[in-house]
């Protein structure tokens, strides 16, 4: 040991370094080395780590990929000795790889947790696509239940979701996609409907059904969305539901939500899960909200956690931002989906909440086509329903958050009346949702961070308050850590200090009660880890909606952050109206860049889609 510690720690003056690398490729780079590898893979490691931090799950080793990385491509001669060092393993054509710490596959350089993450998947999705027993002798839908789950649409703009009720029975996989304001929650909940009553009219009695998402405010809104929407069932049966749907509706209202680490049993920074392939998760159908946030690890602990027999049903938009971890589960699973035109998946287009100007933006920014955003953005500013704002500098930056702030002072004087009634707390909290700033970035001087005290300090003034003052009436904060046994909050909740009938300054939640929307109010000091909620990044605001969105984007074009997916995302937060803050090039560059995560899983599992394995 003692041997071995000192091989570790001895200088190494010929370990690969390059000026983007932290201490952990460092680390990995000098343990390849010290492990007998020769200095070209200790770079290669080193490279491999640098890019999983960014989310791609392989090293390309391409040369348009390594010269965008700034790393030296290696020779052809190089990288065939590399290939047989005893460190690494090689993928071939047709049979497996024996387990080794990395692995060269098809032109990429994978770390093996990534690589094995990859393979499980791609062979775990596609044995999910082919349906099972006793979930596959579920009978086809009756046109009765179809009706009684579209009363009362008449205008033909649901056949999507009717293709999704339909095609859900029977399976043991189901991905729904689609932008905001499509549908997906209200469909999800008729498919669950659906596939209670199937079970339950064949003999295999109600199932147990729990919802999930990679956030705890994500998983609060997805059953927050169920249970509203089985209230309105049932009044809108007026207390006569068919009895043939009794069942089903009494399954959903017995659902449970959480985030997919409760669901699983997070044992916490020790690492692991007390569901695992040994011990599965008790669930007949399982509900993923927001699936585009899921990392390629979570993916791969959910589907070891299920039965064979159990029904996972993903939604989530495709298109927004990927996990802020490795991979981008959703959209290479929905890619691989759409190519072999599985009946598995159904897109959502048709949006229900959007304006159809502001529509028309979020579409053109998909297809990263420049003329169409530009001829749709026109149109919605004559309908003064967008707003451009050129930004190049700091001193810029500075004006366009005094007329933000402008804009928040009505709010802000309805804050200062209130003390401490339930219902105009709440009305003050609502209130947040009609404006948002939205930042590509979270520090500097374009970032959330000091937007939100440039705006802080500018509400303070309106208050006539002291600036020193930390809590004013008025002051939002989001909660970025969730404390559900403490107090209840979850990582997202927005709060707004207001008074209460004793005129003590508290924090303010809205919380769902059985009768509806309610509030609860902390202590300063008794919040969970929180931060200003007047500008948030736009990672944050994922799932979210507002009625007047600013997007405030780094003026810089070549700046790495800027890409398609972060617009978009962005953008169509917005119902009303949206303000673009940037410059047009760094406009131009973020419809021009798609995110492309470099990895292999859709390729793996469209092939094996195709094969029928």
């Amino acid at each position: 040991m003692k041997a071995a510690c000192r091989s570790y720690f001895a200088p190494m003056t010929d370990l690969p370094d390059h000026p983007q690398w932290g201490a952990t490729e460092r680390a990995v780079a000098r343990w390849v080395m010290v492990h007998g590898g020769s200095r070209n893979l200790a770079m290669l490691a080193g490279w491999a780590t640098f890019v999983d931090g960014r989310g791609d799950s392989a090293l390309d080793l391409g040369a348009d990929n390594t010269r965008r990385l700034g790393m030296a491509t290696l020779a052809e001669e190089t990288l065939a000795a590399v290939k047989v060092e005893p460190l690494v393993a090689v993928l071939g054509e047709e049979g497996e790889t024996i387990r080794a710490p990395f692995v060269i596959d098809q032109g990429h350089f994978y770390l093996w947790r990534n690589f094995s993450h990859e393979m499980a998947l791609a062979e775990q999705l596609q044995r999910r696509c082919v349906p099972g027993s006793p979930v596959a002798a579920v009978a086809p839908h009756a046109p009765q239940d179809m009706a009684f789950l579209f009363k009362g649409a008449k205008d033909g703009r649901d056949k999507a979701q009717r293709r999704a009720v339909a095609d859900v029975c029977g399976t043991r996989l189901f991905v729904l996609t689609g932008g905001p304001g499509t549908g997906k929650t209200s469909t999800a909940l008729r498919m669950l409907l659906m596939l209670a009553k199937e079970r339950i009219g064949h003999g295999l009695g109600a199932p147990l059904i729990r919802l999930a998402a990679p956030s705890g405010k994500a998983a609060q809104r997805l059953g927050e969305a169920i249970a509203k929407g089985i209230a309105a069932l049932d009044e809108g049966q007026n207390d006569s539901l068919p009895e043939d749907w009794r069942g089903a509706v009494a399954a959903l209202k017995a659902a449970t939500a959480s985030t997919l680490h409760h669901l699983l049993g997070s044992y916490g920074s020790g690492g692991g899960f007390s569901h695992h392939a040994g011990n599965p998760l008790p669930a007949d159908i399982v509900v993923v909200d927001e699936a585009s946030m899921v990392s390629l690890a979570m993916l791969r602990y959910l589907l070891d956690a299920l039965g064979d027999e159990t029904a996972l049903i993903l939604l989530g938009d495709a298109d927004q931002l990927t996990s802020v971890e490795t991979g981008s589960v959703l959209l290479d699973l929905v890619s691989a989906l759409e190519r072999h035109a599985s009946s598995n998946m159904v897109r959502l287009t048709e949006g229900f909440r959007a304006t159809p100007e502001l529509s028309a933006i979020n579409k053109a920014i998909l297809q990263g086509n420049l003329a169409c955003f530009c001829k749709s953005w026109h149109k919605a500013a004559e309908n003064e329903m967008a707003r451009p704002r050129q930004l190049h500098s700091p001193e810029e930056l500075k004006q366009a958050l005094h007329s933000w702030t402008a804009l928040l002072r009505p709010w802000l004087e309805e804050c200062q009346g209130v003390a401490g009634a339930p219902d105009e707390v709440l009305r003050c909290l609502q209130g947040l949702r009609r404006f948002q700033l939205l930042c590509a970035l979270q520090e500097g001087p374009f970032g959330a961070k000091q937007a939100n005290a440039r705006i802080a300090l500018q509400m303070r003034k309106y208050c006539g308050v002291a600036l020193a003052d930390q809590w004013y009436p008025g002051c939002a904060v989001m909660v970025t850590r969730n404390d559900a046994r403490r107090t209840g909050l979850l990582n997202g909740d927005l709060g707004l200090c207001l008074p209460d009938a004793r005129g003590r300054l508290m924090v303010w939640f809205e919380r769902a009660e059985s009768s509806g929307p309610g509030v609860v109010a902390f202590a300063a000091d008794r919040l969970p880890p929180h931060q200003g909620a007047f500008a948030i990044t736009i990672h944050k605001s994922q799932g979210s909606e507002y009625d007047h969105v600013a997007v405030l984007l780094p003026p810089e074009a070549d700046h790495p952050i800027l890409s398609r997916q972060l617009l978009y995302t962005a953008v169509s937060r917005a119902r009303h109206m949206v303000e673009l803050w940037g410059s047009d090039a760094a406009i131009r560059q973020a419809i021009a860049t798609p995110i492309a995560r470099k990895g292999r899983l859709e390729v793996r599992l469209l092939t094996r889609l195709s094969k029928g394995q």
